[in-house]
């Protein structure tokens, strides 16, 4: 399989657990490594008084003929070498942007990244009339080679230290690992093999021409941007009656969309499921949080070995378990399509437009991953610069212009290991689920109970055969085992039928609320007390069970056993769920109904969709733009998710406003209208509407069940099955 980076914190941690560098795994540096390290100290200062006097034979690695552009970096490097020698201040710039062996190394201090802003505004015209432009680059110092092979264990490809350099552009990656080879065997005696300067880290000032793509990206913006401008002005200052307000004004309109987002509803509704705003809010914070977790791990930390302790750490699992937010989704999305879908059944006698159902649901999700493919793809590498840019753990989107069809087809979790966008592969997952909703529908409203234990069969089907697969191919995600974690992670995490179990949960307990529904339970308090246990128990194992286990813990963990908690946690968690909101729905919820229920839960259930789509924007800009070290905490990494998470919710208002509303209202004019038309009185002579019930396409009917996320989605669900305006 072609390595990917997972969007789960996962492989953050597998990174973080890796550097384990303290004496227990014999990879601590002792003094003596230190010392030969030392002379690296000054290396800027070191290197350029090596090269005083720099021939050509410098610049080319031995055994071959210099090239045009290995003598014009010969010439632009003379220039600097005489501008050192005269005292010119920009020469002097390009040895001050250098950066060094970091301070504190002994704590896991291992990347300087110099000042890439100095070094990047160089550009002198010299006396040969030509110019000098700065090229940033970070240079790779392999401890494993500095100080010896036993030192880095089994994960040698991790103990580098990186440090910045400044050369004129014209000079190339192979010209400058040349040089730095020279200049570290003169200082320690040693000649290293393996490349230090990769072209991939190298930055100017200079920026790339915008492609038609960029163009047309920007154009698309630009004119959504100026519809929404001319909407609200019409709005606001040419109708003063809102009733009047034409409807493709108002599906533009900022300030008719403003309005949804912000008026909340505090009546109560028995066809509204309140506490499930809560669960999408608390999930998308959730999923977030770990995803900044990611960002601050593989940051240019001054402590990168207090990673490790935090690693095993309790707190960990909750971070590392986050993936259960993906299941909450899955179980959202199930509970409302059996609901949603089967109140709409009855009143067409178990008719579905299922063909306008599936054109409905494209064409909701659709518009806003089109604009976010463009937007990452596109628009992020215009937003900012940095060291870091563009190398981040999520930012190289140049696979989109490969596979970015994959993505809105929604099958990318199975054409391609190389997806545009990463944290789609759930919209595909939940697409491919939607799509057979509607068969699992007319079996359960067919057939009732029995209908409901087939596809109860079907959920304990897809169980047994995770389990299978786990157990006859060792595929384990903690132990390392079956091909690497790239391989096996990607099959048990990704595929559709690996993840089916918390959505067909939802599905079957949708349909229980839907059998009870107009029913009065009454519940005693042992009852209560016994199911808020159970629910807890369910939910506290799923996060804390593997807490003594992993690669890097003390404990390791059968594949039997591991597989026995992956398969049945994904079912565990769904009926704790199912607790949750039955309890909230029954009156019986008490503190966890009154927080999941809260009004203010609203607006940002209402943006989640747009939220989740674009807060990688936020955290990559961020990220990637990043010039200084930084430390790592648990208070550093939560400092960095608000800020982080407030302005991805107000890139996701922007979203909204921009895309997602007006695309959402020019539908509902072009399509059909999704709810069932009021019917007439008639006497009893005439004959009944429902005795030729018409299909009907029961998306739109999701409104009145969850009005308050309408139009909008879950985060990780990516727009909950049956939530529009």
């Amino acid at each position: 399989m072609v390595k990917i980076t997972l969007v789960l914190l996962l492989l953050g941690l597998a990174i973080a657990s890796a550097l384990d560098l303290g004496p227990a795994q014999g990879l601590e540096l002792d003094a003596e490594d230190y010392q030969k390290l030392n002379k690296l100290r000054h290396l800027s200062e070191e290197f350029f008084t090596n090269y005083r006097n720099v021939t050509i034979e410098d610049f080319v690695p031995e055994g071959r003929i210099p090239t045009v552009s290995d003598l014009l970096c010969y010439a632009e490097f003379a220039q600097l070498t005489a501008g050192l020698a005269s005292g010119s201040l920009w020469s002097y710039r390009m040895i001050d942007s250098w950066g060094s062996i970091p301070a504190g190394i002994l704590k896991g201090h291992f990347k300087d990244l110099g000042h890439y802003d100095e070094c990047v505004a160089i550009e002198q015209t010299v006396a040969s009339g030509s110019t000098v432009v700065g090229k940033y680059c970070l240079a790779k110092l392999p401890l494993t080679d500095l100080l010896g092979g036993g030192v880095g264990g089994g994960f040698s490809n991790l103990m580098n230290v990186q440090s910045a350099v400044c050369f004129p552009a014209s000079c190339s990656a192979t010209n400058m690992d040349t040089l730095l080879k020279r200049v570290v065997k003169q200082l320690i005696g040693l000649e290293l093999t393996s490349s230090l300067v990769s072209e991939s880290t190298c930055k100017t000032a200079e920026r790339e021409k915008y492609d038609a793509v960029t163009i047309f990206s920007i154009a698309l913006f630009s004119v959504f941007g100026g519809l929404v401008v001319l909407a609200t002005l019409y709005d606001y200052f040419l109708c003063e009656d809102q009733k009047k307000l034409p409807a493709i004004v108002k599906a533009f309109s900022a300030r008719a969309n403003s309005r949804f987002i912000f008026t909340v509803s505090t009546k109560s509704n028995p066809n509204v499921v309140e506490c499930l705003h809560g669960l999408r809010g608390m999930s998308l914070i959730w999923v977030c949080y770990g995803h900044d977790y990611i960002i601050g791990i593989t940051s240019p930390n001054i402590n990168l070995y207090d990673v490790y302790s935090w690693a095993k750490t309790p707190y960990m699992e909750i971070i590392q378990e986050g993936v259960f937010a993906v299941d909450t989704f899955f179980f959202i999305s199930g509970l409302l399509v059996a609901m949603v879908a089967l109140r709409a059944m009855e009143k067409s006698k178990g008719k579905l437009n299922i063909p306008l159902m599936y054109l409905h649901r494209y064409l909701r999700l659709t518009p806003i991953v089109a604009a976010c493919i463009l937007l990452y793809w596109k628009i992020l590498p215009l937003l900012g610069d940095g060291p870091l840019f563009g190398n981040w753990n999520f930012d190289n989107y140049a696979t989109c212009e490969e596979n970015w069809y994959w993505t809105l087809l929604y099958i990318q979790n199975y054409a391609t290991h190389q997806s545009c966008l990463q944290h789609t592969w759930y919209l595909a997952i939940d697409m491919q689920l939607y799509i057979l909703g509607p068969f699992l529908l007319l079996i359960v409203y067919k057939w009732g109970k029995k209908g409901a234990a087939v596809v109860l069969l079907i959920t304990l089907g897809f169980v047994a055969y995770l389990f299978s697969v786990m157990v006859i191919n060792d595929y384990s995600l903690l132990n390392g085992t079956g091909g690497g974690p790239n391989e096996y992670s990607e099959d048990l995490s990704h595929y559709t039928h690996n993840r089916t179990s918390g959505w067909l949960v939802g599905f079957l307990f949708g349909y229980f609320l839907h059998s009870i529904r107009g029913k009065d339970i009454k519940l005693s308090r042992p009852a209560v007390w016994l199911g808020w246990i159970i629910s807890f128990a369910l939910m506290f194992t799923c996060i804390f069970a593997m807490y003594p286990y992993g690669t890097f813990k003390s404990k390791t963990i059968p594949i039997l056993n591991e597989a026995f908690y992956v398969s049945l946690s994904r079912v565990a968690w769904p009926l704790g769920l199912s607790w949750v909101v039955f309890a909230c729905m029954k009156g019986y919820g008490g503190l966890a109904n009154s927080f999941l229920s809260s009004p203010l839960w609203q607006p940002l259930s209402k943006l989640s969709f747009c939220t989740y789509m674009g807060h990688l924007v936020i955290q990559n800009l961020n990220g990637g733009r990043t010039r200084v070290n930084t430390y790592f905490s648990n208070y550093d990494i939560m400092l960095r998710f608000w800020q982080d998470f407030g302005f991805s919710v107000l890139l996701a208002y922007v979203m909204y406003i921009l895309i997602e509303a007006p695309c959402g209202g020019v539908e509902s004019l072009l399509l059909p209208n999704r709810r069932p038309a009021p019917q007439p009185k008639v006497l009893p002579a005439e004959s009944s509407p429902e005795a030729n019930p018409t299909p009907v396409d029961v998306e739109k009917l999701a409104a009145p069940l969850n009005e308050g996320a309408s139009a909008s989605a879950p985060p990780l669900e990516i727009k909950t099955e049956l939530q529009t305006n």
